[in-house]
């Protein structure tokens, strides 16, 4: 599966954007979906995650009340909603799929996911 991530851009603190993350070669419906994000100097970090059924969201401490993921899948697509954003939310994001239909997972271990699209920057400005 290939992921195609967009949405990012340059947004002042307060401020929102919707990343979307669009998924080709092969369906998502049965994948673990999930965003990271790096900030320049910085290791990669969990941001968001849902479960192949939707059901259940996972979100860092830095992010959570925040951010949303949702997913829609007859558009083979996931959406990371952010809003009050801070400078610190500065970074490259990416989304992930994970191996399909798979119950016992961590969903803030990159590990968990074998597939990555290539990124969207998001910059955020006082």
């Amino acid at each position: 599966v290939q992921l195609q991530a967009s949405g990012g851009g340059l947004v002042q603190v307060g401020g929102s954007l919707r990343l979307s993350c669009v998924a080709s070669g092969r369906t998502i419906v049965a994948y673990n979906m999930g965003w990271f994000r790096q900030a320049p100097g910085k290791e990669r970090q969990f941001v968001a995650a849902i479960s192949w059924s939707g059901d259940n969201t996972y979100y860092a401490d830095l992010v959570k009340d925040r951010f949303a993921i949702s997913r829609e899948n007859a558009e083979n697509t996931v959406f990371l909603l952010m809003n009050g954003l801070k400078r610190e939310d500065t970074a490259v994001y990416y989304c992930a799929a994970g191996e399909p239909m798979k119950f016992n997972w961590n969903p803030r271990c990159d590990d968990e996911y074998d597939h990555w699209g290539q990124g969207t920057l998001v910059t955020v400005s006082s």
